[in-house]
């Protein structure tokens, strides 16, 4: 249930990154969402990039609606494109982007595809800013450290 604090530049943008406990609400349950939420509200939060596991988009997308509800800056990092489609989903990252109105990307973070349209797409979002933090929503197994 660890926080933790760097910093990054991205495109030239610096940036305060701050990676929190995974959550799956808002309306918090667990320890884990407790600091979370703690952290979001209670922060000078420049901007969310919220990491959503490809294969769990149902059990995902609720908090990423809260975020869009709560009025966080918020961009949409759709990982683990990879696995999803080895079951056979496919997920439609314009379409998802369509719907819920902010900037969506896929990735699999983990083999760097996707990366330099995530970084694009954070960068684009916050020129204008000098020195806004991120909050880096991690997938709740993470937060276990699974």
């Amino acid at each position: 249930m660890e926080v933790s604090r760097g910093f990054a530049a991205i495109r030239g943008i610096p940036f305060e990154v701050i990676d929190t406990p995974g959550a799956y609400s808002l309306v918090p349950i667990t320890e884990e969402e407790r600091v979370t939420l703690s952290l979001l509200l209670g922060e000078d939060v420049g901007m969310v990039v919220h990491v959503i596991d490809a294969r769990n988009l149902r059990r995902m997308l609720p908090l990423t609606l809260q975020l869009i509800e709560a009025g966080l800056p918020l961009v949409v990092d759709v990982n683990i494109l990879d696995e999803a489609e080895r079951i056979g989903m496919k997920v439609d990252i314009p379409g998802l982007e369509r719907e819920l109105g902010v900037p969506v990307v896929g990735t699999v973070l983990t083999r760097g595809i996707g990366m330099d349209v995530l970084k694009d797409r954070v960068a684009a979002y916050v020129q204008g800013v000098t020195s806004p933090r991120l909050a880096a929503l991690r997938r709740p197994d993470r937060a276990r450290g699974a």
